[in-house]
């Protein structure tokens, strides 16, 4: 329509020209002594529409020609632009591929371009550490260093690709400087627990298991069994000296100290530290709440004194256990040592005897022939507790 519109304009302009030119009789003199030139005003004003233009297309010649440098700077930066972000899209499609040859070689044609550098350069890291070219690697990284924008990117990849590498103290520097940025976002803690993992900072596993299971990034399942580890390792450390057994123990919640697992380490530890007050109540409150054989084993070692009143309600309650869980040869052999201690020793024959019986594990097999050898020995029957001790014995060669 606009075209239509644009020649119609004309047609009407040029028929206004031509019927103004047919009624316009004037003259245009132009004079210089001596020479005198005389034109008709149509032609004096077709001449000058000519002059105008032929002016008009010798600047416009002159402003192009100026304005080329420019302009051919421009197309080679252009240029130089497409062909960068096109290198930048082959990388990632190579680097999602597998590729990471390709990937690098494509993130380096991509570095021409100054706003693609940083991102470029982390797709070349990531492929060269796929490649296991770990100096490679850490060379892309330096050439981004003082690019602020991508400073959290940056930091974030050398954090995942370290602990990959299993290089923790790199893993936890990376990290250390995101804390000090206010970076703490959820795939950063997760990074942060693996780090201290390798690292085997297990108090700080434990702090970082708690934070992402509030904010439900961690299944409940591994958060427990990493909570396990965790407890197990620190008590293992801390189980030569009693003050910081004490202390480690303080800082598990209540709930947690129920758990059988974390119960069968802090009991071993305490027995290691001959606190054994301490030792029973864990795994006392520990079988109350769940079961497992492995803690009848820390109770028996943490027996009380002959004569003590802690030993009699060691007994008492092992009677009461194993009205609940009858038949349960761990639990027989537990009450057996602990009548052994008391020198009840008809009880504590009755019950080994049983464990024996009911044995299912060579374990149980062996520390039952030798608590039975220890008991006839006590009462003199050296016959008898010979005979034990060669089952000792065959059960060891097995």
């Amino acid at each position: 329509m606009r075209i239509f519109i644009r020649i119609l304009i004309l047609f009407a302009l040029a028929v206004g020209i031509a019927v103004g030119g047919r009624f316009n009789a004037g003259n245009v003199v132009l004079f210089y002594p001596p020479t005198r030139i005389d034109v008709s005003l149509n032609f004096f004003l077709l001449l000058l529409a000519a002059l105008f233009f032929v002016a008009y297309w010798i600047v416009r010649t002159v402003v192009l020609t100026s304005e080329m440098p420019k302009k051919v700077s421009e197309y080679r930066q252009s240029k130089r632009e497409r062909e960068s972000n096109r290198a930048l899209r082959e990388a990632l499609k190579a680097l999602f591929e597998g590729r990471f040859g390709h990937a690098e070689k494509a993130a380096a044609k991509a570095l021409d371009l100054p706003e693609n550098k940083a991102l470029a350069s982390i797709i070349g890291a990531r492929a060269a550490h796929h490649m296991s070219q770990f100096d490679r690697r850490n060379v892309w990284f330096t050439g981004i260093e003082d690019d602020a924008a991508f400073k959290t990117a940056r930091l974030v990849t050398m954090t995942e690709l370290y602990v990959d590498q299993h290089k923790a103290d790199l893993a936890l520097d990376a990290i250390k400087e995101l804390n000090s940025r206010g970076k703490r976002h959820i795939q950063v803690l997760r990074w942060a627990l693996k780090a201290n993992q390798q690292a085997k900072n297990w108090s700080e596993v434990v702090k970082l298991v708690r934070i992402l299971e509030k904010n439900h990034a961690i299944h409940p399942a591994l958060a427990g069994r990493l909570r396990e580890i965790s407890y197990d390792a620190l008590l293992k450390e801390n189980g030569q000296d009693a003050e910081s057994l004490r202390r480690v123990w303080s800082e598990v919640p209540q709930n947690e100290r129920k758990n059988r697992y974390i119960a069968v380490s802090a009991a071993a530890a305490f027995i290691q530290c001959q606190i054994l007050d301490e030792a029973r109540s864990i795994v006392e409150k520990a079988l109350n709440e769940e079961w497992d054989n492995r803690l009848l084993r820390s109770y028996r070692e943490a027996a009380g004194s002959e004569g003590s009143v802690a030993l009699r309600s060691q007994i008492e309650l092992c009677e009461d256990w194993l009205k609940q869980h009858p038949k349960n040869a761990e639990l027989e052999l537990t009450l057996g040592v602990l009548c052994l201690n008391q020198k009840l020793w008809g009880k504590a024959q009755v019950h080994m005897e049983d464990a024996l019986n009911h044995a299912q594990e060579s374990r149980t097999v062996l520390e039952a022939n030798l608590s039975l050898a220890r008991l006839h020995e006590a009462i003199g029957q050296t016959q008898e507790a010979m005979k034990h001790y060669r089952q000792c014995a065959i059960a060891t060669s097995v």
